[in-house]
C-alpha cells in the first residue's frame, strides 16, 4: 500500500489544482516550506502517481469528437478486455463501473466517422464486449480538477 497523504501533501495538490503551472518558490512561501522540501513531495506524489503535471486540452475546443461510451462484457475477462480497449490509440480512459456497465470508456476521434469506426471495429471487435451505448459530448458545462474539499474532508480538516 502506498504512503498515505498527509496535511502538507494534501495543501500541495490543493495549490497544484488551482494553479498547474505555480512556481515551487510561491508553494514553499504560501506553506512555510522549503522549496526543497515542496519539490521533493512534488516528485514523490508523482512517482507514486497521486498527481500527473500535465496540460490538459479540450477536444472539443481542438474541433474533435469526444465520447464516452458504455461497454457490457459477458462473463469473464474484465482484465483483458480493458486492456485491448485500452490500447486503442483513441481511447483515453477506462474506468470499472458498478451496475449495468462493466467499463465506461472516454474516445477522442477526429469526427463521427472516425468514432464510429473506433467503436464498431475497435471497441466491439474486443472479445467479451456484448453491447456498447455511445454518448458524444456536445458541450463542457463543468470540467474541473478541484476536489480537495473531498480529500480534506476525508483527512478530517476543513482549511
Amino acid at each position: 500500500m502506498s504512503k498515505p497523504l498527509d496535511d502538507v501533501d494534501r495543501r500541495i495538490i490543493d495549490q497544484l489544482q488551482e494553479e498547474g503551472r505555480r512556481p515551487f518558490t510561491r508553494i514553499a512561501r504560501d506553506l512555510g516550506l522549503s522549496e526543497a522540501s515542496v519539490r521533493q513531495r512534488v516528485a514523490s506524489l508523482t512517482e507514486r502517481g497521486v498527481i500527473q503535471i500535465v496540460a490538459a486540452t479540450s477536444p472539443i475546443a481542438l474541433g474533435m469528437i469526444q465520447a464516452f461510451i458504455s461497454v457490457r462484457l459477458s462473463g469473464a475477462g474484465l482484465e483483458q478486455a480493458s486492456e485491448r480497449i485500452a490500447a486503442i490509440p483513441e481511447v483515453d480512459y477506462v474506468a470499472v463501473c458498478t451496475g449495468r456497465t462493466d467499463l465506461l470508456v472516454g474516445a477522442v476521434c477526429r469526427d463521427n466517422q472516425h468514432l464510429l469506426e473506433v467503436v464498431t471495429r475497435g471497441i466491439r471487435q474486443v472479445p467479451g464486449v456484448v453491447e456498447t451505448d455511445t454518448a458524444v459530448i456536445l458541450s463542457e458545462l463543468k470540467d474541473s480538477y478541484r476536489f480537495a474539499e473531498a480529500a480534506r474532508a476525508e483527512a478530517g480538516t476543513d482549511d
